[in-house]
């Protein structure tokens, strides 16, 4: 099997290259990736347990899905594709925010991504990949925050970053809206 390359990208989200996932991870390189989050009607975000099996955050709750482009995707073809791969169904997403983060992992790993947030809409049960996740739940963002709060180490190092932004940026966007 060979082994999935990550897009090495400049702090313009220029593509610089291409390198094994894991050696990008283990040299804190930047590269791009993506993060999708999913609600339904009302407004709860659908959240995936990391399966226990993970080689980092196993057991740890994140947003809908996350990963990296291939090589020639688009953002929301490689969302798309993800969200199928994890939780089973596709639904149209929307480009949102993206912004650079970094964090460091307690086995010598480093996320340093420049990350796309895709938002999307979704009503029924998803049909969860195993080998990927472990469960899934609605939850409203006030909840997400307030256990985030409560309980931080339940949570993967890079949602709690992602959800910092995203969360700003939905409050943000419904002021603008509404005001």
């Amino acid at each position: 099997m060979i082994e999935e390359q990550v897009i090495l990208v400049n702090e313009n989200d220029e593509q610089i290259g291409l390198m094994p996932k894991l050696e990008a991870h283990e040299k804190a390189l930047l590269h791009r990736a993506f993060s999708v989050f999913v609600f339904n009607d009302k407004n709860e975000l659908m959240l995936q347990q990391r399966a226990m099996h993970k080689y980092h955050s196993p057991g740890l709750w994140t947003n809908t899905c996350c990963s990296h482009q291939r090589d020639g995707e688009s953002n929301i073809e490689a969302g798309k594709r993800r969200l199928k791969e994890e939780m089973g169904f596709v639904t149209d997403l929307k480009e949102t925010i993206s912004f650079i983060y970094k964090a460091p992992f307690d086995n010598g790993l480093t996320e340093h991504e420049f990350d796309h947030v895709m938002i999307g809409y979704y009503n029924d049960e998803p049909q969860i990949n195993v080998d990927e996740v472990a469960d899934w739940k609605w939850m409203s963002l006030d909840a997400v925050k307030q256990d985030m709060d409560n309980a931080p180490e339940q949570y993967t190092a890079w949602f709690k970053i992602i959800f910092d932004k995203f969360y700003q940026y939905i409050n943000i966007s419904n002021y603008e809206s509404n005001g």
